[in-house]
């Protein structure tokens, strides 16, 4: 970053004395943007880093940033201007970087929706710029409220530069942090991190007097499995299993590997009733998966086992109620979730009117 920040420091000079003829006004327009570009290496997410960018054009140029799309291996972060239509530009962004999924998108800010926008306008006005780095690929779409001029385009592409060096940066930091936190064969979190992340999210639900559940699943039979189609076919079935659990599931929910074929996931903001509800959906999808190997196809169940956080916050006995839940399931034949819905509201039902009784 310092190499990137000493050629930002040439050519703010060479752009800023062609452009301001005090020499005070050249030094205060330089140091203010030399500041941001500073700023952005300092900044501890992708988020931050746009925002900073999105301060830096409005306070040097007077520009608004209408959106900054960065692209790495792993997906798409989008920020948007609120002010503007989200459909318009999620269109464009679609078509230019060739994204197949919606979900592909991550949006970094807060933005309104369509019917509540400020102001309309012409795409026909659009512009953008571009910048790529080793692991992402950046680019700011404008709406530049006057002609762009030469030192116009030349601020914002440094201002791009430097955005996508920091961005770069934080992707690597990133990796790092995920290599030790992400088992390498299913892409999912690993024990350690999951315990980790449990413990954060069962402080918060106790503080906040939120619900909090987790489902544990195993998948059945899985030594057969392994002894009829070897390990590599075992492999294949736990990435593809993950794969589609990751996508079936909120973006705020933790989803770990737990030990061999035991997965378990953290529901924040989700009570047993609707847990289990979710489990029983996640069954049947893994139940109609077809897995190709070898010219084969592979198919699999899996028994789930939910349990909802006690008011005690005992992060221990509600892995030890999820465990003994799925070893229930396993007894009851496998290939169900215990407890059962029915179970639950029958359950339920029986404890209003036990209440209404006593009353």
């Amino acid at each position: 970053m310092s190499k990137s920040l000493d050629r930002f420091s040439h050519r703010l000079s060479a752009v800023f004395g062609l452009v301001f003829g005090s020499s005070l006004n050249k030094a205060h327009a330089q140091n203010k943007l030399a500041r941001h570009i500073v700023a952005l290496n300092g900044k501890t997410s992708a988020a931050e880093i746009i925002n900073n960018v999105a301060d830096c054009l409005k306070d040097i140029l007077g520009y608004r940033l209408f959106a900054f799309v960065n692209k790495k291996n792993d997906g798409v972060d989008v920020w948007l201007d609120p002010r503007m239509y989200k459909t318009s530009i999620e269109d464009i962004i679609i078509r230019d970087f060739q994204i197949k999924d919606i979900k592909e998108l991550t949006y970094l800010n807060i933005h309104k929706d369509q019917a509540e926008c400020l102001e309309r306008f012409s795409l026909d006005s659009l512009v953008h710029y571009d910048h790529k780095e080793k692991n992402c690929y950046s680019r700011i779409y404008m709406m530049p409220s006057r002609p762009i001029t030469a030192f116009h385009d030349d601020v914002v592409r440094i201002v791009l530069q430097g955005a996508t060096a920091a961005l770069s940066k934080q992707i690597k930091i990133q990796q790092l942090k995920d290599a030790a936190a992400i088992d390498p064969l299913t892409g999912c979190y690993n024990r350690r991190a999951f315990e980790a992340q449990l413990k954060g999210h069962a402080a918060g639900a106790g503080r906040h007097g939120k619900s909090l559940s987790v489902f544990m699943f195993d998948l059945d039979h899985f030594k057969l499995l392994n002894d009829t189609y070897g390990h590599l076919g075992g492999d294949e079935v736990l990435k593809e299993v993950s794969r589609l659990i990751r996508r079936n599931i909120r973006a705020e929910d933790i989803f770990a590997r737990y030990g061999g074929e035991e997965f378990i996931a953290i529901l924040p903001g989700t009570d047993k009733t609707h847990a289990i509800e979710l489990a029983d959906r996640l069954r049947k999808k893994i139940g109609a998966l077809r897995i190709p190997f070898n010219n084969r196809t592979i198919q699999v169940t899996a028994s789930f086992g939910v349990a909802q956080l006690g008011r005690d916050a005992d992060i221990v006995k509600l892995v030890e109620d999820a465990d003994s839940m799925l070893y229930k399931a396993k007894v009851n034949g496998r290939n169900t979730v215990m407890p059962g819905l029915i179970k639950l509201h029958r359950y339920n039902i029986d404890k209003r009117s036990e209440s209404l009784i006593q009353t």
